[in-house]
């Protein structure tokens, strides 16, 4: 009887596993950081064709192991990887803090994307200002610093912004409705990164602006909390006023609170966001601030005292109805990882794995693009199996559905006996296309993700051909996406 019960349990578990892998709708995709040239480009200075070709080799990795999304850092340091009106080009892309780009990066980055059909979040740090004033310490002349310098605030090896004067919030708000007003980016990204992790021995000092502009608060903590709260809040509406289907998303540390310290708290036993970095998260997500959280599950399947299935869970059961993405940690796999479950870079395939049988988890984002294809580790061929298939971004009930007119005037030519060349016209509302190979005489299934042959932002797309057989045994169709990713009817090449 026993063995019947396992077997049946393994069946279950097997048959939700693949369910979950044949589903169209995953985030998978990786964060590309800036800061440090840690991931692109990477090294400061570089010209501009190698910048560009950099970025192309990325690229076509990520869409290689059909990823989907990017999230590009192109706000470190108060300092821009775009054209700003409000803060000078980036030390990181130039070497000089406002030396001219010479081009748009973040312009190039969302054609590039379009042509891939990948979805692109840019990723903004709110208060860092600089993150070693050691290795950089000198800034634009019209760097806010330079500005506002009764706006920043010094803390260990860095500056920042501080985060009690509305005239802080007022500015990130500035910057945000400068890019969402600009560029055609699916979702402005957030991580950790708001009050700084704490410094052992050394108080943030904000003292003096808790004494000045305390707001009806008595308890610095809850101050703080709110402080964040509001620039939360804040920088949604901006986002909204300017285009409503621009998300909004988080990528918190991993614990929001412990159970010791809250009845809603996971069972883990560290430093969280509420205690130590004044991120009351639950709150956003329970008010509607953000559209989506990505937690940095950062820890392995069974780590003492903050294990990767209880966190995953945990999100999974607070998730107040935004979106949850799942964040995973490449740059720990190291065979001198403290932890021996890091030494083989397996640990990530059962996170995945784990991720997919969770309707709750939809997706995961690596950290980062440089520790992702380290060829030591060969994740990409790792997670084959996993990613065999296309996927496009989940809707998000946040975001008010705009409804894609059909793709239109659609076309296929075969040419030179090798492509399939198809072609169409954009209807309204439509920002992406998805195209499906079907079996003759086969049920339609659109939502199976294993008839997905092509994902692109053009009105174009060549497939390879390899005889005439194809045609006579499958049917191509494609859809549009609109810009919050519903999807149209079929439409079929004929």
């Amino acid at each position: 009887m026993k063995k019947t019960i396992s077997l049946l349990l393994i069946l279950c578990s097997f048959v939700t596993y693949l369910s979950a892998q044949t589903n169209k709708r995953a985030l998978r995709g990786l964060w590309v950081a800036t800061v440090d040239n840690i991931d692109w480009p990477t090294k400061r200075g570089l010209p501009i064709e190698t910048q560009q070709e950099e970025m192309v080799t990325l690229l076509d990795k990520m869409q290689s192991c059909n990823m989907n999304t990017v999230i590009f850092q192109i706000r470190p340091t108060a300092d821009a990887f775009y054209k700003s009106k409000f803060e000078p080009s980036s030390y990181w892309l130039t070497g000089e803090q406002g030396k001219d780009m010479g081009y748009d990066p973040l312009q190039f980055v969302v054609n590039e994307c379009h042509k891939r059909g990948m979805y692109l979040h840019v990723w903004l740090n709110p208060y860092r200002v600089n993150y070693d004033t050691a290795v950089n310490n000198s800034y634009a002349k019209d760097h806010i610093l330079n500005k506002h310098p009764e706006w920043i605030i010094n803390y260990g090896k860095a500056k920042y912004f501080n985060p009690g004067l509305d005239e802080v919030r007022q500015f990130t708000c500035k910057v945000v409705k400068d890019i969402v007003g600009n560029y055609d980016i699916d979702a402005i990204h957030m991580d950790d990164y708001f009050y700084p992790y704490k410094i052992a021995g050394e108080e943030f000092p904000d003292s003096l602006t808790f004494v000045q502009h305390p707001r009806g608060f008595t308890d610095k903590g809850d101050w703080r909390r709110n402080n964040v709260n509001l620039i939360i809040k804040e920088v949604n509406e901006a986002i909204k006023e300017e285009k409503p289907w621009v998300e909004f998303g988080i990528s918190p540390f991993a614990i929001w609170r412990n159970k010791t310290e809250d009845p809603r708290g996971s069972e883990t036993k560290a430093m969280s966001n509420y205690d130590g970095l004044y991120a009351d998260i639950l709150l956003w997500q329970e008010k509607g601030w953000i559209d989506y959280v990505l937690p940095q599950l950062y820890f392995n399947i069974g780590y003492p005292i903050a294990d990767y299935a209880i966190l995953a869970d945990w999100w999974s059961k607070y998730n107040y109805g935004a979106n949850v993405y799942a964040g995973l940690a490449p740059y720990r796999v190291s065979k001198t990882a403290k932890q021996k479950e890091w030494h083989n870079p397996k640990q990530l395939v059962k996170q995945i794995r784990r991720n997919m049988s969770d309707p709750n988890l939809q997706g995961e984002i690596y950290f980062s693009a440089k520790s992702f294809f380290n060829p030591e580790y060969n994740i990409p061929k790792l997670i084959r199996n996993e990613y065999k298939t296309l996927t496009i971004s989940p809707e998000n009930n946040r975001i008010e559905r705009i409804e894609p007119q059909n793709p239109q005037n659609v076309s296929m030519k075969l040419e030179q006996d090798k492509y399939l060349h198809l072609r169409w016209d954009r209807g309204d509302n439509a920002k992406r296309f998805v195209i499906y190979k079907f079996k003759k005489g086969e049920p339609v299934n659109k939502n199976n993700a294993e008839y997905i042959v092509a994902v692109t932002g053009l009105t174009e797309v060549k497939l390879p051909y390899k005889d005439n057989k194809d045609l006579k045994k499958y049917r191509y169709g494609i859809t549009s996406l609109s810009p919050t990713h519903a999807e149209s009817a079929i439409v079929y090449f004929e």
